[in-house]
């Protein structure tokens, strides 16, 4: 049984250090965006808006990524949770339980990262709509 354990603190590590990652990323979205967007406005350079395009569309596809792999690692971990004492090979190749999770490009539209990065873009494109419209 210590082998199974050892197993699975190690795989929910991972799932850990993937959570953290996404968190992180939220968080840095928001923060790079709104920096964008408050340095077009004190310069009165608009070129910042169209900037803030690059990490909301890169952050949101990072934090796909992220939730991706905490998926597989998920199943993985389910996997080694049932499987027997001899079973256990300390693998942590997701490679088997692929088919079990959406794809990256499921996960990045899953409803969660739609909403949250959804809204991102959508602030940036709003955001650009009145710069041009301030700005002819």
């Amino acid at each position: 049984m210590e082998k199974k354990l050892k197993h699975l603190e190690m795989l929910q590590n991972i799932i850990d250090r993937m959570a953290d990652n996404s968190f992180s990323l939220k968080g840095w979205s928001v923060v790079l965006v709104s920096a964008l967007f408050a340095l077009a406005a004190s310069d009165s350079n608009t070129h910042f808006v169209y900037l803030a395009y690059l990490p909301s569309i890169m952050f949101w596809i990072l934090d796909g990524y992220f939730l991706w792999q905490e998926r597989l690692f998920r199943k993985l971990y389910d996997r080694v949770r049932v499987a027997s004492e001899s079973e256990i090979d300390f693998s942590m190749d997701t490679s088997s339980v692929r088919g079990e999770v959406s794809s990256w490009i499921g996960t990045m539209f899953s409803i969660t990262l739609l909403i949250y990065h959804g809204t991102i873009l959508g602030a940036v494109v709003v955001i650009t709509i009145i710069t041009l419209s301030s700005n002819p």
